[in-house]
């Protein structure tokens, strides 16, 4: 079965990024690099961006429930 590649606006779907924050995550590292599909056409594994999603979850889910306690013990 073959990978499936997505392209730029497909990506910034996903992950609800801009552009310029994706390149910046990639130049930090932090985000998977683009595969080079001809002269002006990049694309990521569709995999890849899945796993990032996925690895960003708990962390997300985490800042969201210290906000709820903090909320609560405010009250």
């Amino acid at each position: 079965m073959r990978e499936k590649l997505l392209r730029l606006p497909k990506v910034i779907d996903a992950t609800g990024y801009s552009k310029s924050r994706i390149y910046a995550l990639i130049k930090e590292g932090a985000f998977p690099a683009p595969l080079k599909l001809g002269d002006r056409a990049v694309g990521w594994r569709e995999s890849e961006i899945e796993a990032w999603i996925a690895s960003r979850q708990p962390s997300m889910k985490n800042a969201s429930l210290s906000a709820t306690a903090e909320s609560r013990t405010a009250q």
